[in-house]
């Protein structure tokens, strides 16, 4: 159960407000933010591609080698974004020795429960 689910919030890194848009708290990976944009307007492409290469009828196998390529893409910046998270958000709440850190490793672990479902 994450810490969302649970009613307990992860100091510094819970989901912003949506009453004050103006005192969002900066994310883990902020530092990065414009090289995983950049990497999912890539995956955005290949996706574009593999509706052309479905209306152009290419052949099964290339088409489940493309989807499978795509996958792998979208896997790495879950793997990034959960990295930057341990090293942020996490790593924060565990120095404070508080709830927080118990809860941010419980929200931790339910995503890493979600991205190995896939």
């Amino acid at each position: 159960m994450t810490a969302a689910a649970t009613g307990m919030l992860v100091p510094g890194c819970s989901p912003p407000s949506r009453t004050s848009a103006t005192t969002r708290t900066p994310r883990g990976y902020a530092s990065g933010k414009d090289d995983y944009l950049r990497r999912l307007r890539k995956i955005e492409g290949q996706v574009r591609g593999l509706q052309k290469m479905i209306e152009a009828d290419t052949w099964c196998p290339d088409v489940v080698t493309q989807v499978a390529s795509a996958t792998r893409a979208l896997q790495e910046v879950a793997v990034g974004l959960l990295n930057d998270h341990l090293r942020h958000c996490v790593r924060d709440a565990t120095r404070n020795a508080d709830s927080g850190a118990d809860a941010a490793l419980a929200e931790v672990a339910g995503t890493i429960r979600q991205v190995v479902r896939l």
